[in-house]
C-alpha cells in the first residue's frame, strides 16, 4: 500500500550531494530504488534521484517493521526514507557518495512499480524504439537527466549573455500566415475560418524583422519552430531556436557579439577558452577548398582542382566531366595506401550514394609501387601532374571525383569526412570554429525552373552584387554568415533587405508577380514605408548546439520528447486520429487515398 507525504516529511538534501560533513547528521531523501540488495541480516538499498545516488542501509539495528518494508522493496519503488548519516564500511570511491551511508529508521514506500521493460542504466543497450516508448523511464537514466539539465544551463547562461548585452526577450505568435519559401509549413485549420488556415512557424522571421521596424533595436527569443519536412539525425519536426535581431549595425556588429555569446558559452559550459575573433571563410574558399559550406576543420584533406592539368586529357571520365562544364578534383589521404582494394571499392560504392558515377584512384605504396584505376589511360606527364597537384608522396591514396561541380562537391566533402572518421582522426574533445560568408542569394531548381532563396527571401544582396539580381541573379552574392562548429552549421543569419525596392527586385528573381508578393508579403512592404533601420540577425539551433556542446551525433538526446523518423511519437503515438465532431467543427472532411 502506497504513503502519502506528511508535512514532517520533508526532504533535507538531494541523493547525490551527500558527503563526509554530514556524517552524524539525521535525514529525509527521496527519491526511486535504483536496486536492492538482500544479505539476510543485511539490506542495502540504492536511492537515486537526478543528483546521483546514495545508499540505505538496514541492519540488526534497525526496527523489525522498517527491515520487513525495506525487504519488499523492488527497483523503481518511490521511497522516502529517514536516517542518520554515517560512514560506510566498504568505501566505493566510484561514486561521489561512496564513503558514506544513511541508517535508515523510517521507511515509506510512496509508490510501487512494476518491472520497467528495461533496466534504468546509463548509456543503456536497448533499442531506441523501445526506450522513446516509455520515454518517461528513458528519462530517469542518469546520462539523458544531465544532457537534460546541461541544456537548461546552456538556456541559462543564453539569457544571461543577451540581457546583459542589451536584448529584450520578446515572444512572437505560433499561429502565422503560411510562408510561400522554405520547408513545408504545418498547417491548423480555422475553426472560425472556414476553409482558411493558420501555419505552425518555421522561425520567427518576419516578426522580428517588424519589431525593428517597431524600434525595439535588440531583440531575442529561446523560440520554438516547427518544420514539415524529412527527419535526420540532426533535425526534429519541431525544434527550438536561439532566436536574436539587431537594428543599426553591420554584419561585423552581429558578428562581434555572437562571438562574444559562443566566448561565454564555450567558457562557462566548458571550462575552454575560445580565441577570437574566429576565422572567417568565404562560401566559394569552403567548397572549393572543403567541398562543404560546414567544413569540419579537425583534419586535413583538402580538395585540390586537376581540371587544368587534364583538360587536354583522352581519358573520357575526366574530359567528359569537363567538356560537360563540371570539374575534376581529388583528395590525398596521406598514409592511405594502407587501405585494401575492398576498402577502396566500398569507398566507391560510398560516393555513389551522392550520385557519382564512379571514383577513380592512385595509390603509391610505401615501398613507390604504383596501382591505380585510370594511370594507364594518361600520359607520364598528366599522371605526374595529378601528383604533384595533389602532393603525393609514398603511402598516400589520391580519390578524384569527375563530374557536374555540385556532385563533385558533395562527394568529396562527405568522402573525407568518410575517410577522417575511420582512421580515427576525429578528436570529439577539440572544437574549431568558423564563420563561412558570402553566400549565393539564391539557387536554382532545374525540377521546378525557378530560383530559391539560399537563406531566405529577406537577404540583403552584397551591394556591388545588386545590379546583377535582373540580369545574372546566380552571381549575386548575400551577406548572409554561418557559424560552423566541427563541420555542422550551428546557427546562421544575415543582413536584412530594408529598402522596399530591393525587396521587390529580390521578389521578381524568385518569380514572384507584383500581385503575388503584394498577397503573401504586404503588410511587410507597407511596413517598409513607414521608415525601416538597417538590421540583421542570426539563429543558433539550440538542440543542434546542446548536442554538439555534449559530443552527441543525435539531438533526440538532449530533447526530452522528440519525435522518431517518421516525425511520429512512440509514447503517445501521435499524430491520431480525431473523432468526427472535431472535423465538422473546423469544416474538414478526411478522404481516404493509395500512398
Amino acid at each position: 500500500m502506497a504513503n502519502l507525504l506528511e508535512k514532517e516529511d520533508k526532504r533535507s538534501k538531494y541523493c547525490g550531494l551527500f558527503r563526509d560533513e554530514d556524517i552524524g547528521t539525521r535525514v529525509c531523501v527521496m527519491g526511486w530504488v535504483q536496486r536492492a540488495r538482500d544479505l539476510g541480516s543485511l539490506i542495502f538499498i540504492d536511492l537515486r534521484d537526478r543528483t546521483g545516488i546514495v545508499q540505505l542501509a538496514f541492519d540488526d539495528g534497525t526496527d523489525r517493521d522498517v527491515f520487513d518494508t525495506a525487504f519488499t522493496v523492488r527497483a523503481e519503488y518511490v521511497l522516502c526514507a529517514k536516517g542518520t548519516v554515517r560512514l560506510r564500511s566498504s568505501i566505493n570511491e566510484t561514486i561521489p557518495t561512496g564513503r558514506v551511508e544513511i541508517a535508515v529508521d523510517e521507511l515509506k514506500i510512496l509508490s510501487e512499480a512494476q518491472t520497467p521493460p528495461f533496466e534504468i542504466v546509463e548509456n543503456s543497450p536497448v533499442r531506441p524504439e523501445l526506450r522513446l516508448k516509455h520515454r518517461y523511464l528513458d528519462l530517469r537514466r542518469p546520462d539523458l537527466q544531465k544532457n537534460i539539465i546541461d541544456r537548461a544551463k546552456i538556456a541559462h547562461i543564453t539569457r544571461e549573455y543577451f540581457v546583459e548585452n542589451g536584448f529584450i526577450e520578446i515572444e512572437t505568435p505560433n499561429l502565422i500566415a503560411p510562408t510561400p519559401e522554405g520547408a513545408r509549413d504545418y498547417l491548423v485549420p480555422s475553426r472560425l475560418h472556414h476553409g482558411k488556415f493558420y501555419a505552425l512557424p518555421q522561425s520567427p522571421q518576419i516578426y522580428k524583422q517588424l519589431l525593428m521596424l517597431s524600434g525595439f533595436d535588440r531583440y531575442m527569443q529561446i523560440a520554438r519552430c516547427f518544420r514539415d519536412e524529412d527527419l535526420r539525425a540532426d533535425r526534429q519536426p519541431e525544434f527550438t531556436q536561439i532566436d536574436l535581431e539587431m537594428s543599426f549595425i553591420t554584419q561585423d556588429d552581429i558578428i562581434a557579439v555572437v562571438e562574444g555569446y559562443l566566448k561565454r558559452l564555450f567558457k562557462e559550459f566548458k571550462g575552454m577558452d575560445i580565441e577570437l575573433p574566429l576565422q572567417r571563410m568565404t562560401y566559394a574558399e569552403a567548397m572549393d577548398r572543403f567541398g562543404s559550406d560546414k567544413p569540419d576543420l579537425r583534419f586535413g584533406f583538402e580538395l585540390k582542382n586537376l581540371s587544368d592539368v587534364l583538360k587536354n586529357c583522352q581519358f573520357k571520365v575526366f574530359s567528359g566531366a569537363l567538356e560537360n562544364g563540371g570539374s575534376v578534383r581529388g583528395i590525398n589521404i596521406n598514409g592511405g595506401a594502407k587501405f585494401s582494394r575492398k576498402e577502396i571499392d566500398g569507398l566507391a560504392e560510398f560516393c555513389k550514394t551522392f550520385k557519382a558515377k564512379g571514383m577513380a584512384w592512385y595509390k603509391i605504396a610505401e615501398d613507390g609501387n604504383v596501382s591505380s584505376s585510370y594511370a594507364k589511360f594518361l600520359t607520364y606527364e598528366e599522371n605526374k601532374a595529378i601528383c604533384d597537384a595533389l602532393e603525393m608522396k609514398n603511402g598516400d591514396l589520391a580519390l578524384i571525383i569527375a563530374d557536374r561541380n555540385k556532385v563533385v562537391f558533395d562527394t568529396l566533402g562527405a568522402l573525407r569526412r568518410e575517410i577522417a572518421g575511420r582512421l580515427g582522426l576525429v578528436n570529439p574533445n577539440e572544437y574549431k570554429l568558423l564563420w563561412i560568408t558570402e553566400f549565393p542569394l539564391l539557387e536554382y531548381s532545374e525540377e521546378d525552373g525557378r530560383y530559391y532563396a539560399k537563406h531566405h527571401p529577406f537577404t540583403m544582396p552584397m551591394a556591388e552584387d545588386i545590379p546583377l539580381l535582373e540580369t545574372e541573379p546566380e552571381k549575386v552574392r548575400s551577406i548572409a554568415y554561418d557559424i560552423v562548429i566541427n563541420g555542422t552549421e550551428a546557427g546562421g543569419g544575415s543582413i536584412r533587405i530594408h529598402d522596399r525596392d530591393i525587396q521587390n527586385m529580390m521578389f521578381k528573381a524568385l518569380g514572384f508577380t507584383q500581385e503575388e508578393a503584394n498577397a503573401k508579403f504586404g503588410f511587410l512592404l507597407e511596413a517598409f514605408r513607414y521608415g525601416t533601420p538597417p538590421h540583421g540577425g542570426l539563429a543558433f539551433g539550440l538542440d543542434r548546439l546542446v548536442a554538439l556542446l555534449l559530443g552527441l551525433d543525435d539531438i533526440r538526446d538532449v530533447i526530452a520528447f522528440p519525435k522518431v523518423q517518421n516525425a511520429s511519437e512512440l509514447m503517445t503515438k501521435c499524430p491520431t486520429a480525431t473523432d468526427e465532431q472535431a472535423l465538422r467543427d473546423l469544416g474538414i472532411a478526411v478522404t481516404d487515398y493509395e500512398e
